[in-house]
């Protein structure tokens, strides 16, 4: 934002304008463009415009002054309809924006803190309303809001109101009420990371202009835009990809429990769900007017009964979801008993310097995505077997899913439990084996 230039067509100069556009406009903005508190003189301004005049610009990530601050001067930070606290989440998401909202097209993560925060602590708020209509934002900040969110509503109800999208970002604050309210038209998901990578390069050279990049440290200029990106730092940055896609299925499976767990979350692959086929992907937990909803949220938070938490599990007749089979597979199993005591999870073993090399063989996208979906598949099968192993870790330091099932029989081994994985499995597993029972049947005829 260019402040000078504001400030110039702002002070100092005619303007044509309505006295309370003008005061409004200086309301939000004055306190930015010159850095300290304004004051109106010659304009009449009521209580409320004062008082949003005299917020500070910022809200902090290590205390609530923004909250405190108002209610010293008796308002709040979020509007209060009916004992309920309305929190609005619209626009794009971001770290470290200040005290910025919808008017200016953006909405930080800071200033739902601490909205989330004084309506916690406020004994007259009966429940919290999230009032969502965000097609996501940056990934700093968002997964340590949702955890804000989910730890609100042990204290209260939480629920949330889609009008008209919870994507992405936006799906990950969603997804920690206790329960999401869809119009007929809402759309929801797109559990999914995109990175944006600008080759200028070639404008340049039609221009003329060459840029020479001086740099001390190999990785330094990593994914710059004057080059074209290199296969090996895109294999880097699918990997980082992935990852956060980890933490993102991790993440709503906390807030969605066994409505949407991690693996059904995964097994999305980021497409977008809307209406009814939402609430039967398990992505959202009622169709109604948001208004008439919220209505009945206010008039009784405190009577929601915790088993209608519970919505249907994950429908995959929609055409932008992966088959049954797929989520069945990738799906832990409550089936399997774990021979022995649970052990602490599984120490994976460190890539070689080969794996790491410059010239180590360039993998796919496509190749990437397949092999961290084996990865997430080898540790929900090792689950069912006792086996504790952080997938999104696995999938960060590129470890191959054959070698994740040598740590995993090697471990079992180690416990002698690799006749009790045989003799255990459930009938209904002989006729398909996973991958770690077959090596397990294989190693234990080996050894006779």
């Amino acid at each position: 934002m260019h402040h000078a230039q504001i400030a110039q067509r702002a002070f100092n100069t005619p303007l044509m304008v309505d006295p309370a556009k003008a005061l409004a406009f200086l309301s939000g903005l004055g306190p930015r463009i010159t850095g300290q508190d304004i004051t109106f003189q010659g304009v009449e301004a009521n209580a409320a415009d004062q008082t949003t005049a005299a917020l500070p610009a910022r809200a902090s990530l290590f205390g609530n002054d923004l909250a405190q601050r108002q209610e010293r001067n008796g308002a709040q930070p979020y509007a209060v309809v009916d004992g309920i606290a309305v929190i609005e989440i619209a626009g794009t998401l971001v770290h470290r924006g200040a005290w910025i909202g919808q008017s200016s097209g953006l909405t930080s993560y800071e200033g739902i803190a601490a909205q989330i925060d004084a309506a916690s602590a406020n004994p007259a708020v009966h429940g919290i309303a999230l009032d969502i209509d965000s097609f996501g934002g940056e990934v700093a900040g968002a997964f340590d809001l949702a955890d804000r969110i989910r730890a609100a509503r042990a204290r209260k109800p939480v629920q949330a109101f889609v009008a008209e999208h919870a994507l992405s970002a936006g799906y990950v604050l969603a997804s920690q009420a206790d329960r999401i309210i869809l119009p007929r038209t809402g759309a929801v998901g797109s559990i999914g990371v995109v990175a944006l990578h600008t080759d200028m390069s070639g404008a340049l050279d039609q221009k003329g202009i060459a840029v020479t990049l001086i740099h001390a440290g190999v990785h330094k200029i990593d994914a710059n835009p004057y080059q074209p990106l290199p296969e090996t730092v895109h294999d880097q940055m699918q990997r980082e990809l992935e990852v956060v896609r980890f933490l993102f299925a991790e993440t709503v499976a906390a807030g969605r429990g066994d409505r949407l767990g991690h693996a059904a979350a995964l097994a999305t692959e980021a497409a977008v769900f809307r209406g009814a086929n939402a609430i039967a992907a398990g992505l959202a937990d009622e169709l109604a007017d948001p208004v008439t909803a919220f209505r009945a949220f206010a008039a009784a938070p405190g009577g929601i009964n915790p088993t209608s938490r519970k919505g249907p599990q994950m429908n995959t007749d929609s055409t932008d979801t992966p088959n049954s089979d797929q989520i069945a597979d990738a799906t832990p199993s409550t089936e399997f008993v774990a021979p022995g005591t649970p052990e602490p999870p599984v120490a994976l073993p460190t890539p070689t310097s080969e794996a790491l090399a410059p010239d180590a063989p360039v993998m796919s996208a496509d190749a990437i995505r397949a092999e961290a979906a084996e990865v997430a598949q080898v540790c929900a099968q090792a689950a069912r077997l006792g086996v504790d192993i952080d997938a999104a870790d696995a999938v960060a330091r590129g470890l191959k899913p054959e070698v994740l099932r040598a740590r995993v029989l090697a471990d079992l081994a180690s416990r002698g439990d690799a006749a009790g994985i045989i003799a255990t499995a459930p009938a209904a597993a002989a006729a398909k084996d996973s991958p770690i029972i077959a090596a397990a049947k294989k190693a234990a005829t080996a050894s006779r």
